[in-house]
């Protein structure tokens, strides 16, 4: 059976939405899949993600008014995904110093999740289109606000300026997003590894933590 008739009989059983919404999240999966092969989004044509999710290429217009279009929905979907996890991480009853292995543990577990989708967003953040590295640029700015909100409301770095509280905030999310390249090159089933690489992330972490500590002592006795 091909994908096309798969496709067919399953929207058969929806609702137009639904079936709307399976059709567009098809593309999205089809243009990950291709990135798994080893393609880069940009060499991506819109005849062949459309052929990759079972369509005809006149069903991607519909949904896409070009491959720019869709990577700013990956690109969507990564960062309001993840900064609902780790914000629920943040705000879940653990001790302080429990907080940031954490944050850790749920970024690890939704990066490995997610292998195709931080791949993607891992390339795109250094090349490809103008478009895709702004909306990336502008997703790591609403991780660094949110992030700050919560310390503030966590009562974190209280006596620090804003300017400074987003600073040290951007700081975590740089090394986040730096780590996820580590985190998809690990070897599977290589546990001691694991630990290791998880436990120098949590201490990169921690280090910035502690600096910035520091920095509002010295801002203090100033």
């Amino acid at each position: 059976m091909t994908k096309l008739s798969t496709l067919a009989e399953r929207k058969d059983k929806l609702t137009r939405t639904e079936r709307k919404d399976l059709t567009r999240n098809s593309l999205l999966q089809a243009a990950l899949a291709l990135i798994g092969e080893g393609r880069s989004f940009t060499s991506l044509g819109i005849r062949e993600i459309a052929r990759e999710a079972g369509m005809v290429p006149n069903a991607f217009y519909r949904h896409f008014r070009n491959t720019d279009e869709l990577g700013l929905e990956l690109v969507e979907e990564m960062g309001v995904t993840l900064r609902r996890l780790l914000r629920e991480a943040r705000q879940t009853d653990v001790a302080e110093g429990d907080r940031v292995r954490r944050s850790v543990q749920v970024y690890h577990q939704y990066v490995i999740e997610n292998r195709l989708l931080f791949l993607f967003v891992s390339s795109e953040r250094s090349g490809g289109s103008r478009i895709l590295r702004m909306a990336i640029r502008n997703e790591v700015s609403h991780f660094t606000s949110e992030m700050a909100q919560d310390f503030r409301r966590l009562g974190i770095y209280k006596d620090m300026s804003t300017t400074t509280l987003q600073m040290v905030c951007g700081l975590i999310v740089t090394t986040m997003l730096a780590a996820a390249p580590e985190i998809l090159d690990l070897p599977p089933e290589q546990p001691l590894l694991e630990a290791e690489m998880m436990e120098n992330f949590v201490r990169q972490l921690q280090l910035v933590l502690i600096g910035a500590s520091v920095w509002k002592e010295a801002l203090r006795k100033a």
